[in-house]
């Protein structure tokens, strides 16, 4: 599919670490942040969803739902999300359904692992229109949060 901003962003529903069903349509009325992430437990990812979890606030007060995504299952994103005390929802995309809606999944990653999610970022407004889109080649880039924060700041 491709994601185009000023689009309706793709439907969807995953399963989040605590095992609750998400569907992005339920959360019309807030603004949307979707992280997609490559793995858990890796460097870039956890500096990446750290600094969300110490900047949550801010997404709190623009009305922002934060939701990060990889192809990591949901016993290990639980795991993770304890050890790093995130305060967020992970999702679990294991079949590589949204990460591929989202154009957002690698064919082959290092260590020959196919079907990663590549990081990237999307906000999604309060109904339901993409207003931001990023997906990054290398892995070891983050989104850029300025663009990512002017553009919340405007949607509030």
């Amino acid at each position: 599919m491709n994601i185009e901003i000023g689009k309706p962003a793709p439907d969807f529903t995953l399963y989040d670490s605590a095992k609750n069903k998400i569907t992005l349509s339920d959360m019309k009325g807030h603004s949307v942040l979707l992280l997609f992430f490559p793995l858990a437990f890796t460097s870039t990812c956890t500096a990446e969803l750290c600094s969300i979890r110490d900047n949550i606030s801010f997404y709190n007060k623009m009305n922002a739902t934060v939701f990060g995504i990889s192809v990591d299952s949901l016993h290990t994103l639980a795991k993770f999300k304890s050890e790093q005390s995130l305060n967020f929802s992970l999702l679990s995309d294991f079949n590589k359904d949204v990460s591929s809606l989202y154009d957002s999944l690698y064919e082959m990653f290092g260590y020959n692992m196919k079907g990663v999610s590549k990081r990237s970022a999307f906000v999604i407004d309060k109904n339901g229109i993409i207003r931001y889109a990023e997906i990054l080649e290398n892995a070891s880039e983050q989104p850029n949060f300025k663009n990512i924060t002017l553009i919340l700041e405007g949607l509030k």
